[in-house]
């Protein structure tokens, strides 16, 4: 079984599928390192160089052409699921999680990490949630898309487990 997660920036899908490879004794993927690996540099240095457009096809092509391993879970970019096709190839390729967390939760976690994120490197903690309240509408729709939402405020890998297997 492969799990995508997926929730916007700073939620914590790294983290927890860290902690949940561990847990269910699977393989991990972060979707922003192999996409480092393919273009050579790191995704920000990236993003700056080549913009978003070029971004987000390098991460189409990343997303869709992976080696998975067959118990695998992989952690995605914020912005994956919303262009291209990214979120219909997840779902028919495994199971999507949403990791939910609330605008201003997403704020703080991401104000002393901001300076690696090209998006909002340059943001006050005002600008910031804005920011992150407008993307959040857009993205939405697609993160809503997904098999399962779990609140990213305290969650845990057994709770995620435990819910994964009473759908499954």
């Amino acid at each position: 079984m492969r799990i995508f997660l997926i929730g916007f920036m700073g939620c914590g899908k790294t983290t927890l599928g860290k902690k949940l490879a561990q847990k269910m004794s699977y393989s991990f993927m972060d979707l922003d390192h192999e996409l480092e690996k393919a273009a050579g540099v790191s995704v920000s240095n990236y993003f700056s160089a080549n913009g978003e457009e070029a971004f987000r096809i390098l991460e189409k092509d990343t997303l869709n052409t992976l080696d998975y391993p067959t118990n695998c879970i992989i952690s995605t970019g914020g912005g994956t699921p919303c262009f291209f096709d990214n979120m219909e190839f997840m779902n028919r390729s495994g199971i999507t999680i949403y990791v939910d967390l609330p605008p201003l939760a997403l704020a703080k976690r991401l104000e002393y990490g901001k300076h690696k994120r090209p998006l909002v490197a340059n943001m006050d903690e005002q600008q910031l949630v804005a920011f992150i309240k407008e993307k959040l509408e857009e993205r939405n729709p697609y993160y809503e898309r997904s098999f399962l939402t779990v609140n990213g405020i305290n969650i845990t890998t057994e709770q995620v487990r435990n819910e994964l297997f009473q759908i499954f």
